[in-house]
């Protein structure tokens, strides 16, 4: 039986980024990630806007507002270093009538709260100097017409993990492919973890520590591990997010992220910029119980109802399906807030197994802050 100090499930951006800041922790230590797709980053990870969020959302000393404000900086700090590709390129949450300007001010103050120092409201005379193409409420109606981001921006997230897993091989960490987690059992002072290999064989790894980064599937691996989901209210439900790409209109033509004000369940269709000018819309939101990737054409009804409240020049025309994204989420439908759980388990009779579960935005723009994070749990 092969055996390592730590075992991190599932190579995401999260369980990369785990798995980088144990062995930088730990130098020492063997550390084996496993991942049941063929390669890393297949699911949630490759499949969203790549925006790098500054922090503005997220109820005061919650793990998503401390680990994506701190996530960031650790982010374009590693995005430099390693010269990944991105753009500190800023955002712009508009406002297209009163009740929406009114609630400005909320979103304002929580990014303060959060540390999000540089976000300010703006006129509509700045939004048309910022983005001349994009329509919000008259002046004459509200003062602040947008919230300016200024720290908010884009990256190449596969490049990103693509990068950690270099970074990974080169200190010694093993990675398994085409590997699933079938059961997780408590041994001596660790565990012992069958995985089925990409050969459909069972293999067997001995661990001191196991960390649960699995995504989608991570309630269903802390359930192998016998953490009763319903009791510890672990249970994921699927949201689904379709994008659209955008035709017919000059690239360059808008420069900024341009959001709505959010609402319950997601950030509300935007604009999604690509690094190379190009930009498309997204997401919606939906509750799904399949992993699934199509994109319902007729959908972009509804995306360019929603979208051209702010970009009067898009025309329905001008949309194409182009992909989409599951997110896990612990909210349960008609709940408003569910914040991340990462935690040692080991008031479950789990020492040494770290549950990572409902790792939904802004979890990517958190990943190096959510390694940290685990590196102090162990």
């Amino acid at each position: 039986m092969e055996k390592t100090d730590f075992l991190v499930i599932g190579a995401g951006a999260v369980g990369l980024a785990v798995a980088h800041s144990l062995s930088k922790r730990f130098g020492e230590s063997s550390i084996i990630v496993v991942e049941r797709h063929p390669s890393f980053g297949r699911e949630t990870s490759s499949r969203n806007s790549e925006v790098i969020h500054a922090g503005l959302y997220y109820p005061q000393d919650s793990l998503k507002a401390r680990l994506c404000v701190r996530g960031r900086d650790l982010l374009y700090d590693f995005l430099q270093t390693y010269d990944v590709p991105y753009q500190r390129l800023g955002k712009l949450v508009v406002a297209a009538d009163r009740e929406e300007a009114a609630l400005l001010e909320n979103l304002l103050a929580a990014a303060h709260r959060n540390g999000v120092s540089d976000a300010r409201l703006v006129t509509a005379a700045e939004v048309a100097a910022l983005e001349p193409e994009i329509a919000v409420v008259k002046p004459e109606v509200a003062s602040a017409a947008a919230l300016h981001s200024p720290s908010t921006g884009i990256f190449d997230s596969h490049a990103f993990m693509k990068r950690l897993e270099t970074l990974g091989s080169e200190r010694g960490i093993m990675y398994a492919y085409g590997c699933e987690a079938l059961r997780i059992e408590r041994e001596g002072a660790g565990y012992r973890v069958t995985l089925k290999d990409a050969d459909g064989a069972d293999l067997e790894i001995g661990a001191g520590v196991v960390v649960n980064c699995a995504g989608l599937a991570s309630d269903k691996t802390a359930e192998a591990a016998g953490v009763d989901l319903d009791a510890a209210d672990y249970r994921l439900h699927l949201s689904k997010g379709e994008y659209f790409k955008v035709h017919g209109l000059p690239r360059g033509l808008i420069k900024r992220l341009v959001y709505p004000v959010p609402g319950a369940v997601s950030l509300g269709v935007h604009i999604v910029l690509d690094l190379d000018g190009g930009f498309k819309l997204g997401p919606n939101a939906f509750w799904t119980d399949r992993i699934e990737y199509s994109v319902d054409p007729a959908h972009g009804d509804e995306m360019f109802a929603a979208a051209h409240r702010y970009l009067p020049r898009l025309k329905r025309e001008s949309l194409e399906p182009d992909m989409s994204g599951i997110r896990a989420k612990l909210q349960k439908p008609g709940e408003a807030f569910r914040d991340f759980v990462i935690r040692n388990e080991a008031d479950r009779g789990l020492p040494g197994f770290i549950d990572c579960i409902g790792i939904e935005s802004p979890g990517l723009t958190s990943s190096l802050a959510i390694g940290e994070y685990v590196a102090n749990l162990v």
